[in-house]
């Protein structure tokens, strides 16, 4: 039976998974995005989080508690310089996992697990639009419209047409 069992073993043994979701975290923190299996990015989350709640709090506790979980001290200054400052007001759910589809070689499922409140483009923030903005080609599939001495030709035409007209008339 399958009772109480919470986690996922991810095929490794329990050593192996700790230090696994270690260096997942550390690159979580450090790179804000990382791809992986959706299995593993599941069962980060669950790793990482806890992690982000207690670096909301800046205390000597805290970063040593957070340094026992990641053993990193690069990822554990990261996270409490730029990621908890961030994170401060949200009450939780910080990271988000985006589907990619399947992995060509094994047919695994893929995805990016990623830090909510540092993706610029899903945030809409006037400087991801900006460079939205400047990523977009500026190549014109469409004719060039006529210039103005396109339409002065057609203007100076219908007065003489006029004059025709007039002379025709007279006549």
């Amino acid at each position: 039976m399958r009772h109480q069992k919470k986690h996922n073993a991810l095929g490794r043994t329990s050593s192996h998974r700790k230090a696994m979701l270690a260096n997942m975290s550390n690159s979580l923190i450090m790179h804000k995005r990382v791809n992986t299996t959706l299995a593993k990015a599941k069962e980060l989350r669950t790793f990482v989080e806890p992690v982000l709640t207690i670096a909301k709090e800046d205390t000597t506790h805290s970063r040593r508690t957070a340094f026992a979980i990641l053993s990193d001290k690069e990822a554990v200054k990261e996270l409490f310089r730029v990621v908890a400052p961030k994170i401060a007001t949200r009450p939780g759910g910080y990271t988000r996992i985006l589907k990619t589809g399947a992995r060509p070689g094994d047919n695994s499922n893929m995805c990016f697990i990623e830090l909510v409140d540092f993706n610029e483009l899903m945030l809409g923030t006037s400087e991801a639009k900006a460079a939205e903005e400047k990523a977009k080609p500026t190549t014109r599939r469409s004719r060039k419209k006529k210039t103005d001495g396109g339409a002065e030709g057609t203007a100076e035409k219908a007065p003489k047409a006029k004059k025709k007209k007039e002379a025709e008339a007279g006549e």
